[in-house]
């Protein structure tokens, strides 16, 4: 081990065992809350709860810290703190539904399940470290990563299970797995690789036009193709989300890798004009739409006709109540919501028991995250790495706009999970992959900035 290791790594690691004793903390505190508001008296299940979570902090710790020494000291604590906030939320829920024979049967039980899943996704998120030694081995599977990811991508509009209007689930005896999840880390893979090798022939050909440089007609195969399969999948699928997130990592990654903004110009028309076709034809995408533009509609005669959904108005009404503190965790009325209460729209959970002031600190938890993931970035030395970076980090922040976005009215609702807090398997596992990567490129580009040995003595 270097001089500069031994100098650094055990700062980096004390940093992250302190934000991992704080998150754990904050978590038990959340759940002990919780029971004492809504039951009056805390259950044994603290102690199990206690001890997995705090499992789930400790042992990926002790990995990072002897397979990944120099990763980004934020990045882990970060996410096990959404994770156990999530749990917190979904057994909140859960207690409500328990109550309510009606709403159990429609909704279930989830913070059990979830708490399974986020064991199996910091496993996994282990295993992705354990095993990835050097990321730009993905480099050469690149080709093959992408063929995965159309099969994935692609597969739910022939075997999916058409559920809440939209066919993005597959299901798998009594699981059921969202393809779309995965495929948005594969997709990351798959662009860093290929904008590595191309970026010179995307950025230095063009001609100008009024101060802008435009790409040739020929290179605008790669961004037309991409424009192509996420039209489909909104069409086929009708999964507006994974839409918007496919689309929008590419025309991101395609940007840090040209430096042109004719690119994004491209992109952004594109993007425009293809949801605005879809929109217009697709009934279910259009429904959501109309939703969006006159949620309040819903209460109306005419809106009760068209059979529009009132979840948005809700969701608006949700956070209305919460106002600035909230009226107190498990002191609100979420489950008014309805079925995606626990999913798409947890957010509305925050914001009324914990008002605005909630909404804002989880929203700055992933702002935070995915900053940790750009500066992974910036001080990556290969291109591949850096790129990649950027992949991952889009789509995490991508999916939390689109989410966050949907249920707040600012954009049409989308379906898609908010990325560790919402129930979900599939998507807590896919962003637990994410969050290996990321450690495993933190790491190797903070090995490559080190010395090689220690520092000269002075003269």
């Amino acid at each position: 081990m270097t001089f500069a290791a031994l100098a650094q790594a055990p700062d980096r690691r004390r940093t992250e065992a302190w934000l991992l004793l704080l998150t754990v903390g904050i978590t038990v505190l959340g759940y002990v809350c919780t029971e004492l508001t809504m039951k009056g008296a805390v259950s044994r299940d603290l102690i199990v709860f206690t001890a997995v979570f705090a499992a789930v902090a400790l042992v990926p710790h002790l990995l990072v810290r002897r397979f990944a020494p120099r990763a980004d000291p934020l990045i882990l604590p970060l996410s096990t703190l959404l994770t156990g906030i999530g749990l917190v939320l979904l057994h909140r829920l859960d207690i409500t539904y328990k109550a309510s024979p009606v709403l159990l049967r429609s909704m279930g039980q989830a913070a059990d399940g979830q708490l399974l899943w986020t064991v199996i996704g910091v496993a996994v998120c282990m295993g992705v470290l354990l095993t990835l030694r050097d990321h730009r081995t993905l480099q050469r599977y690149i080709y093959l990563t992408m063929a995965g990811a159309l099969v994935l991508l692609m597969a739910p509009a022939f075997f999916g299970a058409d559920q809440f209007g939209a066919k993005r689930w597959i299901l798998l005896g009594p699981l059921s797995v969202q393809p779309g999840e995965f495929v948005k880390v594969m997709i990351a893979v798959f662009f860093a690789g290929y904008l590595t090798v191309k970026r010179d022939a995307l950025a230095l050909t063009g001609q100008r036009f009024l101060g802008v440089q435009l790409p040739v007609a020929r290179q605008l195969g790669p961004i037309f193709t991409i424009w192509v399969i996420s039209l489909l999948v909104l069409v086929f699928e009708r999964d507006l989300g994974t839409s918007l997130i496919f689309f929008g990592v590419f025309v991101i990654m395609l940007y840090m890798a040209t430096q042109r903004t004719s690119w994004v110009a491209f992109g952004l028309l594109m993007a425009v004009v293809g949801a605005a076709v879809v929109g217009s034809l697709e009934p279910h995408v259009h429904g959501r739409v109309t939703a969006w533009l006159d949620p309040m509609r819903a209460y109306t005669k005419a809106g009760r006709a068209e059979g529009m959904s009132n979840q948005l108005a809700e969701a608006l009404f949700s956070f209305g109540s919460g106002g600035i503190g909230g009226t107190g965790l498990g002191q609100g009325h979420p489950e008014l919501v309805g079925f995606a209460g626990n999913s798409d729209f947890i957010l509305t959970t925050i914001g009324e028991e914990l008002g605005l002031a909630g909404v804002t600190a989880v929203i700055l938890l992933y702002v935070l995250l995915g900053q940790r993931g750009l500066r992974v970035a910036l001080s990556s030395r290969d291109p591949f790495g850096k790129l990649l970076a950027v992949g991952l980090s889009s789509a995490l922040i991508l999916q939390v706009f689109v989410v966050s976005g949907g249920v707040t009215g600012l954009i049409p609702l989308t379906g898609k999970a908010l990325p560790f807090l919402a129930k979900g398997g599939s998507s807590l596992v896919a962003n637990w992959v994410m969050v290996g990567l990321l450690l495993r490129i933190s790491d190797t580009a903070q090995r490559r900035r080190e010395p090689v040995g220690p520092p000269p003595r002075p003269q």
